[in-house]
């Protein structure tokens, strides 16, 4: 990889960061495991970029890695995909602590969504993100209309399980 692409890639890293981290809240219950896959998604982007096209934006590109790098890891746990080692890169990427400390709402939240199955917390953070439906759709690989559908069915299933 070029010095160019390198730079590019850690400059669009460092403004994009907080996705990495909303998928690994999603996904992880511990500050460890959080770590773990944020780690293992930036190692994952990393090894992908020289491939990105620039078809989509960064931040779609790196929302569809990070989604299927965590439901990849974890829907089946006892498969762990190979890491590749940070220790001969020439540069430091800046990290911005994550603040766990988030209001009780959202706690809530969170536990309701850790309860719908892989595509579907995809699809919620995606919504919750304000992403329209054709750009959940591109970045899930499922037509609009199926985003639609299943987005209607988690939000009676989420209403459901807040308010039993």
């Amino acid at each position: 990889m070029t010095a160019a692409l390198e730079h590019s890639f850690v400059e669009l890293l460092e403004k994009h960061q907080n996705i990495i981290h909303k998928v690994c809240r999603l996904y992880t219950n511990t500050y460890d495991a959080h770590n773990d896959l944020f780690q293992e998604i930036t190692i994952q982007l990393w090894k992908a970029y020289p491939k990105f096209r620039g078809d989509a934006k960064f931040s779609t590109w790196a929302y569809r890695v990070g989604l299927n790098t965590a439901i990849t890891l974890y829907r089946k746990s006892k498969r762990r995909v190979k890491t590749q080692d940070f220790e001969g890169v020439s540069f430091k990427i800046k990290s911005e602590d994550y603040d766990n400390t988030e209001e009780e709402q959202l706690k809530v939240l969170y536990k309701a969504v850790h309860q719908l199955n892989d595509i579907e917390k995809a699809l919620v953070f995606l919504y919750l993100e304000d992403k329209d439906y054709r750009e959940i759709s591109a970045t899930l690989g499922i037509s609009e209309v199926n985003a639609r559908v299943k987005m209607n069915r988690i939000k009676t299933k989420l209403r459901n399980i807040l308010n039993p």
